[in-house]
């Protein structure tokens, strides 16, 4: 079965060249028959007149000409209509959903039928409307996300220096630290954010090599270890040495110090979090235990979301920006692994990324 659009105008060109040689053909067979009878009825019983058969020659041709056109002509005329409507039809379509696109209104789909290259891109079309109506919807609710995390930090801030201005607090170093900590927060979520649209550029690359994933872990580790330390929660590791891939150390090293930053937050005093790095086939899977509470289930396809928090009930102090899993999300793929959480005596996170250095 012919799906392609080429293919079907071939066919349509080669049907109407071979449509007009057959009217040409049967009107030259017709005229030159009729005239030829004619001229036999008319020469019956008299002597050969040779300006006779001529002249019925010249009709015989002059009418299949004539013929010939007409019937071409009107046929010329049907396709192009047929063809005209079919074609340009699904295009004035797709042109009409375009500019209500570029309007605003982005729930708008167009419907072509078949399988040529037109509905191919009627197709792309509907998605490229889909995929723009997604973003739509992320970029509003990441607007309305910003604003209300930035909302509260700031109130608390202006509420504290409303108090020192009008007297009723006296600033002493703990409330001045207070606002401090404030600050320190909101610093860390416009870095975050801004580390957050780099990745998602088109200009974001990684850096790789191929390099040891126990030195890795290891760095990443004692860049911790002085808060596991102050919080007493053990952490420890479990890789071997042959372990290497194809990837960005600095990225990588992210990726883990975001991970046990969030282990952290959520392991209460004298926990444990352990990280494991094991080799299956073409893959590293690097696996995060920790010992807290663990997230609910209903909760574990969303704690890669942006400004996502499971329990309501947690405040910035305790609960972060939201952004670290999104981020860690993010160089993930980009090194095209796959990240993903369980419930699991607390909350595992598992890591795949490919030894060599592939992107999805």
């Amino acid at each position: 079965m012919i799906k392609r659009l080429h293919a079907r105008l071939a066919l349509i060109i080669i049907g109407t060249a071979t449509c007009i040689l057959l009217i040409s053909a049967i009107s030259i067979i017709l005229a030159t028959h009729y005239h030829i009878s004619m001229f036999q009825d008319q020469a019956a019983g008299m002597s050969h007149d040779g300006s006779l058969l001529d002249y019925h020659l010249e009709q015989a041709l002059v009418q299949s000409i004539i013929w010939t056109f007409a019937g071409s002509m009107i046929l010329a005329i049907l396709i192009g209509i047929y063809v005209a409507k079919r074609i340009t039809k699904p295009l004035v379509d797709m042109k009409q959903a375009a500019e209500q696109m570029s309007d605003g209104q982005l729930d708008v789909r167009v419907s072509i039928g078949g399988g040529d290259e037109l509905a191919e891109l009627g197709t792309s079309l509907n998605e490229l409307a889909g995929q723009l109506h997604r973003q739509e919807q992320l970029r509003i609710t990441m607007t309305e996300d910003i604003a209300h995390e930035l909302r509260t930090p700031l109130a608390t801030l202006k509420s504290h220096m409303r108090a020192f201005e009008d007297g009723i607090w006296e600033p002493t170093p703990e409330r001045i630290h207070s606002c401090y900590e404030e600050i320190e927060r909101l610093a860390e979520m416009v870095a975050e954010l801004e580390d957050l649209t780099h990745l998602e550029s088109p200009a974001f690359q990684l850096v790789r090599q191929r390099v040891q994933l126990q030195s890795i872990i290891e760095q990443g580790t004692d860049l911790v270890a002085a808060a596991f330390l102050e919080k007493g929660v053990e952490l420890t590791f479990n890789c071997g040495p042959g372990i290497r891939i194809m990837a960005d150390r600095n990225r990588i090293i992210q990726i883990l110090v975001n991970l046990l930053s969030n282990a952290l937050k959520f392991t209460p005093p004298s926990g444990k979090v352990r990280i494991e790095a094991i080799e299956e086939l073409n893959d590293v899977f690097i696996t995060v235990q920790d010992s807290g509470s663990g997230i609910e289930e209903e909760d574990l396809p969303h704690i890669f979301d942006r400004f996502y928090r499971g329990d309501k009930s947690r405040n910035r102090r305790t609960g972060g920006s939201g952004l670290g899993l999104t981020i860690v999300k993010k160089l993930v793929s980009a090194h095209g692994g796959q990240v993903w959480a369980e419930r699991n005596q607390g909350t595992r996170i598992h890591i795949r990324l490919p030894r060599s250095g592939r992107e999805l």
